[in-house]
């Protein structure tokens, strides 16, 4: 079979079947090729079209082929500037760093230095994790249970998922991992402010105590929202209280934003929910306005590096950098990030009310457009704190429910019993009606299905 012969939807996947990886995911659990999109909307081989609710795993902050990106990149091919320049400055990368410092806290903005890292989210943590470990000359590292930051070898050592892991010997040593305030399933079996404390006061107990067996951290990382741990937002007054303790002993703090940064929650940055500043940011996905783009934005105390102590030959992507200012400024422009709360709150209520009615729906979270559905089983024994056990199979089935019916959503989280909904941010009020309705739908039909089987 040759690229010209095939014609359907199930041939492309045929082809990409016999070609590919597989380690490859997605399709796994999307059979789809897609040949157009623009907005929330893809269409397939078979013309087929799905609302698109995974949205690059959050990276298309306005969707696909939106005209501000599209004409930026547009400018950018018409004017002949390079589209490839290592770490050499132009014009329309200083644009890009005068936008995306004109959000950054103020304190950050006037003591923040910036470094280009290479295309991926992971290389901006690996970069994080090299400046931190430079800086303070510590090799521990503070990560949390569940929270994930790329799938590098670095990165992976500091992400929760244990599957991923079991395979790769070798992983970087003096990884820490602390408890994070996952209210349904609270690690303590408490959940609520209480849960939290316990957990604050371990953190603390073990920063503080010299038999804990941790060494002097070289950093703690931690994420606002984590995103493939479940859509698991923290409680603002628990990240007050995380700076709090990072800043009294001195331990640099790195914010992974590279899902939740440019909108998606709400603010243009997920700390600002809390008030608080990190000594490093990690971002990528929704900067590069589609493309591949990743920057850390760091405290210029911890400049302490020498030239080439990080580099890669892709951090120069100017057609990303000119799409990724269009983006963020449109998105700062339209007041997006309000936008993003309100039918955020919309859609969380939708979910909430479907919740009601049915227990296989242990728990509705997120913030803004990130928004997570975990799928349980009411008829087995809840844990103390009064969770049901996750039922990961309900789960998968109705992701293919939906996407049956053109939805097209991602599973993940513990045992894979999280539906994730990271749609794009300019998602409209009829857009979101639609999508509750399908997933309603799916939802009823995928429950009857399993509870017939489970007779």
């Amino acid at each position: 079979m040759t690229t010209q012969t095939i014609q359907t939807n199930a041939d492309f996947l045929s082809q990409q079947n016999l070609r590919e990886s597989s380690a490859r995911s997605y399709p796994q659990r999307l059979p789809v090729a897609i040949k157009e999109a623009q907005g929330i909307f893809v269409k397939d081989i078979d013309n087929k079209t799905y609302y698109d609710c995974l949205a690059g795993a959050g990276t298309l902050a306005l969707g696909h082929n939106h005209p501000v990106t599209i004409d930026a990149m547009q400018d950018t091919l018409n004017s002949q500037l390079p589209l490839h320049t290592l770490d050499l400055t132009t014009p329309v990368k200083e644009r890009f760093v005068d936008e995306l410092f004109h959000h950054l806290p103020a304190r950050l903005q006037a003591n923040g230095r910036i470094h280009f890292c290479g295309p991926t989210g992971a290389d901006a943590v690996e970069a994080a994790l090299k400046i931190a470990k430079t800086a303070t000359g510590n090799s521990s590292l503070l990560a949390f249970q569940g929270g994930y930051h790329g799938s590098t070898h670095g990165t992976m050592s500091i992400s929760g998922a244990l599957a991923p892991k079991e395979k790769v010997n070798g992983l970087i040593p003096h990884v820490h991992f602390l408890p994070y305030p996952y209210d349904y399933r609270c690690p303590f079996g408490i959940g609520g402010e209480t849960g939290e404390d316990l957990g604050l006061h371990y953190i603390e107990q073990l920063l503080d105590d010299p038999e804990s067996g941790v060494l002097p951290p070289a950093a703690m990382i931690v994420e606002i929202v984590q995103g493939e741990g479940g859509s698991i937002p923290a409680s603002t007054r628990w990240l007050k209280e995380i700076r709090r303790i990072t800043k009294e002993r001195q331990i640099p703090l790195i914010i992974d934003e590279i899902q939740t940064g440019i909108g998606r929650t709400g603010k243009m940055f997920a700390f600002e929910h809390a008030d608080i500043e990190p000594d490093i940011l990690v971002l990528s996905k929704a900067i590069g306005g589609s493309l591949p783009l990743s920057v850390m934005i760091y405290d210029n105390s911890l400049d302490t590096w020498e030239p080439g102590a990080h580099i890669g030959t892709f951090r120069g992507n100017q057609l990303a950098m000119a799409a990724g200012t269009e983006t963020i400024k449109f998105i700062a422009d339209n007041g997006i990030p309000d936008h993003v709360d309100s039918i955020g709150h919309q859609v969380q209520k939708g979910l909430q009310q479907l919740q009601d009615q049915d227990p296989h729906i242990g728990d509705v979270r997120g913030r803004g457009l990130m928004i997570g559905i975990e799928i349980v089983n009411p008829k087995k024994y809840p844990s103390s704190s009064g969770a049901y056990p996750p039922l990961p199979e309900l789960a998968s089935a109705i992701q293919r429910a939906c996407f049956e019916r053109g939805l097209i959503l991602e599973v993940g989280g513990r045992f894979g019993a999280t539906i994730r909904l990271l749609p794009p941010l300019i998602l409209t009020d009829e857009q979101a009606h639609d999508i509750l309705m399908i997933f309603e739908d799916a939802f009823n039909t995928a429950v009857q299905s399993f509870n017939v089987k489970e007779r």
